[in-house]
């Protein structure tokens, strides 16, 4: 049916998927007041937009294809990030932080490493606000929230499903959950050097503030320790829906596994466990808001709904509409530099999916999709290898490349930094601090 589909479709129904990612970059900079109010109407109208018509049309393959892309992707891929997002907003690291270069770069140098355990989400809600804190003095802190971003918020989640939503959606499409820990060598390559001009850009601006004011000492320490548990919990949850094969039940038509329903099911109990037994006075210290996981679970109703006709379009790879792509895309540098470069600008999950089911139709086209992953793996892995790795590093390159980004750029400011502009983001740290390690990557890794 997918085929089928994919084959007919025009390549206008993709429209409404570049409008409400268009809307997503260009709202928030030319009308930030309107979109502050207004984002659910607008991811309302664009998801519209392509149902009403698309159902009109197609019928029952569409009521499928939209049944599907809900259930399969986006409603599991939303309870992770919420559970994730929860737990860690119940974590809260006490004591006194001197907002030195060294105690910095330690902070983003630990949340890179944390992310790839408890996801990027996870890491970042974790330690965006102590470090908030410790800067609190600084009258230059945009650089250092933005290298967080790059390192905590995206390229730290490389190594498992639960690092970043591309690689979880990957694993809710039959790839391996240890297969990601081969993106580990990609991974060293990115974060060290970041880590290292992160350090000698903030010793300088450092230098110019003069040292740290005199403020009350505290032991450091951790509140809400038991929500390590959880997290913990929605790892093994997580793990075990790869490796335990419950068998399958059907819901409206669409094949759903009995471990994936039984791991939602452990993920929300994990959240309200969290809820229930973290003190108040934990999420009232960490400023908890539930505003941010709210924008992102709206937000992203709207584009997986309008991604349905560009997945169906690429699976079919030459014989779709956007042949023209998929025959460009056809070395593992044009995946990863098409990947990553679209990943900037639509946000990193919808975009891994994308190319995941670009190189499908193209390397492994007709088969089903658990033996095409398989074939893709084994005989093509480079590919995915680049697909992975350009949707996870160039989430960095804007505010909208990943979920977790503009969840802490809320947060900073919030905490009253000042925080550059969607472009100004790019031009000032994006471009001249990511972009030669991406080349440079490209050659190494990905030729």
């Amino acid at each position: 049916m997918e085929s089928h589909l994919g084959e007919t479709l025009a390549v206008w129904w993709v429209l409404p998927f570049v409008g409400i990612l268009l809307s997503i970059a260009l709202f928030p900079l030319f009308a930030p007041r309107f979109w502050h109010h207004h984002f659910p109407k607008v991811s309302l109208f664009w998801a519209l937009a392509l149902a009403v018509p698309f159902v009109w049309f197609f019928r029952d393959a569409a009521l499928h294809e939209i049944a599907h892309i809900f259930l399969v992707d986006y409603i599991p891929f939303i309870i992770l990030l919420w559970a994730l997002y929860t737990v860690s907003s119940g974590i809260l690291v006490t004591g006194t932080l001197d907002g030195s270069p060294r105690q910095n770069t330690l902070i983003i140098a630990s949340g890179t490493l944390l992310a790839s355990l408890i996801g990027t989400t996870g890491a970042s809600m974790v330690l965006v606000r102590p470090l908030l804190r410790a800067i609190s003095w600084r009258r230059h802190k945009a650089h250092i929230v933005v290298f967080f971003i790059f390192l905590v918020s995206n390229i730290g989640g490389s190594l498992t499903p639960l690092g970043d939503p591309p690689l979880f959606l990957g694993f809710l499409h039959h790839v391996p959950f240890f297969w990601t820990l081969n993106l580990a060598p990609a991974m060293l390559f990115m974060a060290v050097p970041l880590l290292a001009m992160f350090y000698i850009v903030d010793s300088r601006y450092h230098r110019r503030e003069g040292g740290a004011p005199e403020r009350a000492s505290a032991v450091m320490g951790i509140r809400g320790w038991q929500n390590f548990l959880c997290l913990g919990g929605i790892v093994g949850a997580v793990l075990m829906s790869g490796v335990w094969k419950l068998g399958s039940v059907h819901v409206l038509g669409v094949e759903m596994k009995v471990e994936g329903l039984l791991r939602d099911a452990l993920l929300i109990v994990l959240g309200i466990t969290s809820l229930k037994m973290t003190a108040p006075a934990i999420h009232k210290d960490n400023q908890f808001s539930w505003f941010p996981i709210k924008e992102v679970a709206i937000l992203f109703a709207g584009i997986f709904m309008t991604i349905i006709p560009a997945l169906a379009i690429l699976k079919a790879g030459t014989h779709g509409a956007l042949k023209p792509l998929v025959e460009l895309a056809d070395q593992p540098a044009s995946y990863f530099w098409l990947t990553g470069g679209l990943s900037s600008f639509l946000d990193n999950a919808p975009t891994y999916l994308t190319f995941f089911n670009t190189a499908i139709g193209a390397l492994a086209p007709g088969l089903p999709e658990p033996e095409a992953v398989q074939r893709l793996i084994h005989m093509h892995g480079h590919y995915l290898h680049a697909i992975s790795c350009g949707a996870v590093f160039m989430g960095a390159n804007t505010y909208i490349g990943n979920a977790p980004n503009f969840m802490v750029k809320s947060i900073a400011e919030e905490a009253g930094v000042q925080m550059p502009s969607f472009f100004g983001y790019m031009i000032k740290y994006s471009i001249p601090f990511l972009i030669p390690l991406f080349l440079l990557a490209t050659f190494i890794f990905f030729r």
